[in-house]
C-alpha cells in the first residue's frame, strides 16, 4: 500500500540530483532547499535517500550518485571542514557505512572508521559524555550532551563490531546510559539538553536549545530518543534501553493531535499558527518500525504501535507529502527546523524526507535503514 508514496518520492530524489548535480541540500525557506556544499550537519541525509532509493529501485544510478560523495566526505574529513560537533553519525552512518553494507567497499569502511574516530575525540572525562557541539574549550558547551546524540552512536556500535575495538562499544554505552538517566524524565518526557561540570562531571541542570521552554518537551527531541535507544538495545540487548524507547513511545503516542502529526512541542499553546514538525513524527515512525522488530508477537503494547505506527505514515503519505507538486524539492511539508530561535518554523527538512522515506521503505520491503 506504500509503493506509491514511495515512487513518488524516490523520483523527487532523482529530479533534485538532476537539477542540482556536485550540490547538497541546505534548509531554506520556502518549496526549493539552498543548495551549497558540504558543510553542515545535515548532508547525509540526502545521499542516505540517495542509496535507499537504490535499494528499492535497483537503478544504477542512485547508486553511482551516492557513491560519488564518498570522496568529499572523506576530504571532509581529512581537512576536518565544520565538525566539531556530535552530528558526525548522521554525516558517515547513511554516506559511507550505508556504502559499506550495500556494496562492500573497502574505502567505503576506511571513512566510517575515520569517522568513528573523529567522534571519539569528543568524549569528555570526567562527565563520562560525548560533548554535542563546540570546542572542549568552549565555556558554553563543554559539558553538555542533547538527545539527538542517541543516533550518533550507532557509528561507534558498528565500529566496534568492524574491529574488535571495545573502546567505541564502552563510549556509545555510556554515553546511552548516561541520556537515559539525566535527559528522560520520570513521566518519560525528555529535555533537549543536559549539562554537566566538565571539571567534575557533576549534573548540573537540564534545559532545552530548540524545545518550547527549558521544562517542555521537544517533539523531534522525543523522537530521536525512540529510535535511539531501540538501536541502543540492538546493539547491546540492554532491556532498560527497550523499556525506555518503549515509554517514549507511548508517550509521543498519547500527546499526539487528531492527525497524529506532532507540532513542533508538546507543550506549546496550540492555536491556528502553531507549526508543525512532520520532521518528528517522521523519525519516531521510523522509531517506532526499530522498536517493532524488537517486540514479540505476544508484547501487550505491540498492538498499539502498530496502529499509531500506520496512523502517522497515513496522515503523512495524505496530507504532508509534497506528491503532484513539482515545484517542492523537499517529501514532507510542515516540518519545523528551530522555532524557538526564528529558523524555518514551516518547510522542507532533509531529516524528515530521509525518515519518511526509511520508513516507508521498511513499511514495504522491510529494509532497515542503516543505522
Amino acid at each position: 500500500m506504500w509503493n506509491k508514496a514511495i515512487e513518488d518520492a524516490i523520483h523527487k530524489v532523482g529530479s533534485n540530483m538532476a537539477n542540482h548535480p556536485g550540490k547538497l541540500p541546505h534548509i531554506a525557506e520556502g518549496q526549493q532547499y539552498e543548495w551549497g556544499d558540504n558543510d553542515d550537519w545535515i548532508e547525509g541525509f540526502y545521499v542516505g535517500m540517495i542509496w535507499l532509493a537504490y535499494e528499492y529501485s535497483k537503478d544504477s544510478c542512485y547508486k553511482e550518485a551516492a557513491a560519488s560523495w564518498l570522496g568529499d566526505f572523506k576530504h571532509r574529513l581529512d581537512q576536518h571542514i565544520a565538525l566539531d560537533h556530535h552530528d558526525i553519525g548522521f554525516l558517515y552512518t547513511l554516506t559511507a557505512v550505508a556504502e559499506w553494507k550495500i556494496t562492500g567497499s573497502e574505502a567505503a569502511r576506511a571513512v566510517g572508521l575515520q569517522a568513528a574516530d573523529t567522534l571519539c575525540k569528543r568524549w569528555r572525562e570526567p562527565a563520562g559524555i560525548l560533548q554535542a557541539w563546540g570546542l572542549e574549550s568552549d565555556p558554553e558547551n563543554a559539558g553538555r550532551i542533547i538527545i539527538d546524540c542517541l543516533m550518533n552512536l550507532p557509528l561507534l556500535f558498528w565500529a566496534a563490531e568492524e574491529t574488535g575495538d571495545k573502546r567505541y562499544y564502552e563510549i556509545a554505552l555510556e554515553h546511552a546510559f548516561k541520556s537515559r538517566k539525566f535527559l528522560v524524565r520520570g513521566d518519560a518526557s525528555s529535555y533537549h539538553t543536559f549539562y554537566f561540570d566538565p571539571a567534575t562531571g557533576n549534573a548540573i541542570r537540564g534545559g532545552t536549545h530548540q524545545g518550547y521552554e527549558d521544562g517542555s518537551t521537544w517533539t523531534r527531541g522525543q523522537a530521536w530518543g525512540i529510535y535511539g535507544f531501540a538501536l541502543a538495545y540492538r546493539y547491546t540487548q540492554n532491556e532498560d534501553f527497550l523499556k525506555t524507547s518503549k515509554s517514549l513511545a507511548d508517550y509521543f503516542i498519547s500527546h499526539l493531535p487528531e492527525d497524529s502529526v506532532a507540532y513542533w512541542d508538546f507543550d506549546v499553546p496550540v492555536g491556528a499558527d502553531t507549526p508543525r514538525d512532520s520532521s518528528a513524527s517522521a523519525i519516531a515512525a521510523a522509531g517506532l518500525l526499530e522498536l517493532l522488530d524488537h517486540l514479540g508477537a505476544d508484547d501487550p503494547e505491540r498492538a498499539i504501535y502498530e496502529v499509531a505506527l500506520h496512523r502517522s505514515m497515513k496522515s503523512l503519505v495524505e496530507h504532508y507529502a509534497t506528491s503532484g507538486n513539482p515545484e517542492a524539492e523537499g517529501l514532507l511539508k510542515h516540518g519545523s527546523y528551530h522555532v524557538r530561535g526564528g529558523r524555518v518554523p514551516d518547510g522542507h527538512m532533509i531529516w524528515g524526507d530521509y525518515y519518511y522515506l526509511e520508513a516507508l521503505i521498511r513499511l514495504q520491503t522491510g529494509i532497515r535503514g542503516y543505522w
